[in-house]
């Protein structure tokens, strides 16, 4: 509780990383008298954030998309934009004065040698002693490039899309992007409307398309209310909905999944939102294609055996975690290297080691975040006056 942890402890909980999901369990311990330390390893809050690609705008509405204790402004919209975003970032670290350090990377966490606390190795050979910690690393951490044979042979321009800005680069261009998640997909559209000579998209698992909106609903909320219903219930209706809402594309190269939706989304895989890509595959200015296969000098051979000639190459293939060499060792993580426990449970092999934003629920991540972080608060409040309660018996 609050009033039983004291706000000056010069051991404070340490959250790693100055994302929404770092920021929000900061704000949300302070809010319960417990101090806490925001460890940020870019000079800035929102550092991936201010990474993203212009025309990015959250697929999830304002209202359900603010961190606790602070609305976003009505100016910003319904769909905030990247912009928009990082400004809010900024303002809620005002707005609840948390305690930033920017510019300090934490390398490893361990247990500390009396056994109570933790103990945080970073950049210039800091040491940090925190009774608990929360890792708020980041869902997209570290760019993830496949290793495809004869890529090294390319001659054309290859690039992640973590370093994809805006289409003007590639005006007049051949364009393949490789990944048909909702990045891919957006990136896509973006090149289209922004004079790419052609764009095809390189499709390994045929994605679930729905409409970001119908008749003013939201997807997010309709993923918010099928979220604890049975796997083959959601997955029925969303055959349904496909049907009714958003048109065959067979013949233009995107059939029709064979797996349901929610079956997808349970594996890790969320539907993609359309930004302009059903119009534009319809149009024939997006081209699916087969997925990549192999690089042979200037070509990119596909699954199917075909051969394109494309002068740039964008990787939409996602991110690692990254999480192993920081609490690997602590046996915290599960086979994908993503954490066995999120939100206010401790593994109990590291019990006060804490993670939140490593999931993308169909719910929408920043209100999944926000709630994990007062599950977070609590339960670090609770361990924090139990233990004082204790030293004084």
């Amino acid at each position: 509780m609050a009033s039983d942890i004291d706000l000056t402890n010069d051991r404070p909980v340490y959250v790693i990383g100055g994302g929404p999901g770092g920021l929000a369990a900061a704000a949300a311990l302070r809010a319960r008298g417990v101090r806490a330390v925001v460890l940020e390893k870019s000079e800035a809050v929102g550092a991936s954030w201010r990474g993203h690609y212009d025309r990015l705008h959250l697929h999830t509405t304002r209202k359900l998309s603010a961190l606790p204790g602070l609305p976003m402004p009505r100016s910003f919209g319904r769909w905030v934009s990247r912009d928009h975003m990082v400004r809010y970032l900024e303002k809620y670290a005002e707005f609840h004065g948390l305690e930033i350090v920017t510019g300090v990377e934490i390398t490893s966490v361990e247990r500390s040698a009396d056994g109570e606390n933790w103990l945080l190795h970073g950049t210039g050979g800091r040491e940090l002693t925190g009774p608990a910690v929360v890792v708020a690393t980041g869902f997209n951490h570290t760019p993830r490039l496949p290793s495809w044979p004869g890529v090294e042979s390319y001659g054309g321009e290859l690039l992640h899309a973590s370093a994809y800005r805006n289409p003007r680069p590639y005006e007049g261009k051949d364009v393949l992007v490789v990944g048909v998640g909702n990045t891919g997909a957006e990136i896509a559209v973006d090149l289209v409307e922004g004079g790419a000579a052609r764009v095809r998209l390189a499709v390994r698992t045929v994605p679930h398309i729905v409409r970001r909106s119908t008749a003013g609903w939201p997807a997010q909320r309709t993923g918010i209310l099928v979220r604890r219903l049975p796997v083959r219930l959601v997955d029925r209706a969303g055959r349904i909905m496909a049907r009714i809402s958003v048109p065959d594309l067979t013949d233009r190269g995107l059939p029709r999944p064979d797996t349901g939706l929610y079956s997808r989304v349970r594996e890790g895989a969320v539907p993609v939102q359309d930004m302009g890509l059903i119009a534009a595959v319809r149009k024939g200015k997006v081209e699916p294609v087969a997925a990549v296969g192999s690089f042979d000098d200037n070509k990119v051979v596909l699954a199917d055996g075909s051969r394109i000639t494309p002068e740039v190459v964008i990787a939409a293939t996602g991110y690692h975690r990254a999480l192993e060499g920081l609490v690997g060792h602590l046996g915290v993580l599960d086979e994908r290297g993503h954490p066995v426990v999120r939100g206010g449970r401790t593994s109990a092999k590291a019990p006060g080691l804490y993670f939140t934003g490593f999931t993308n629920p169909i719910s929408g991540m920043l209100r999944e975040l926000s709630r994990d972080s007062e599950r977070i608060a609590r339960a670090v409040a609770s361990r924090a006056a139990k233990s004082r309660a204790a030293k004084q018996r």
